[in-house]
C-alpha cells in the first residue's frame, strides 16, 4: 500500500515521460525538423562570416584606421603649428602693448615735466610783472605825490 501511495503521490516520472514523449512526437511531426534547418542555415552563415566576411573586414578597418591615423596626425601637426605661430603672434603683440604702455608712460611724465615748467615760467612771468606793477604804481605814487602837495 505505501509503495503505491509513494508512486502516485510523489514518482511523476511515468507523468513526465509521457509529456516528453509527446513533446518530441508533436515538435517532430509539426515542425518536421523546421528549426534544425534554420539552426543549421545560422550555422552556415555564422561560419561563412567568421571565416571569409569578418577577415575582409577586420583588413579593411586596418587599412581605413591607418589612414585615418595619418591623417589625424597630420592634423595634429598642423594644429599644433597654428598654436605655436599664433603664441608667438600673442607674444609680439603683447610686446608692442608694453613698448607702447611705457611709451605713453615716458610721454605723460614728459609731459608733467613740460607742464611744471611752463607753470614756473608762468609763476615766474606773474611774479615779474607784480613786481613791475608794484614797482610801476609806486612810481606813480611818488609822482601823485608830487602833485599832491600843490
Amino acid at each position: 500500500d505505501v509503495g503505491e501511495i509513494y508512486s502516485r503521490l510523489l514518482d511523476h516520472r511515468p507523468v513526465i515521460q509521457g509529456e516528453i514523449r509527446y513533446f518530441v512526437k508533436e515538435f517532430e511531426e509539426k515542425r518536421g525538423l523546421r528549426e534544425l534547418r534554420v539552426l543549421e542555415n545560422l550555422k552556415n552563415t555564422i561560419f561563412e562570416t567568421n571565416e571569409h566576411v569578418l577577415p575582409k573586414c577586420e583588413q579593411a578597418m586596418r587599412d581605413n584606421l591607418s589612414e585615418a591615423f595619418k591623417r589625424l596626425q597630420a592634423a595634429n601637426d598642423m594644429i599644433h603649428r597654428l598654436q605655436e605661430r599664433e603664441h608667438e603672434e600673442r607674444k609680439l603683440q603683447a610686446d608692442k602693448l608694453m613698448a607702447r604702455e611705457e611709451k605713453r608712460v615716458a610721454d605723460c611724465e614728459e609731459f608733467m615735466k613740460e607742464q611744471q615748467n611752463k607753470r614756473a615760467e608762468v609763476d615766474e612771468e606773474h611774479r615779474k610783472a607784480v613786481e613791475r606793477l608794484k614797482e610801476q604804481y609806486s612810481e606813480m605814487e611818488k609822482e601823485l605825490a608830487k602833485y599832491v602837495s600843490f
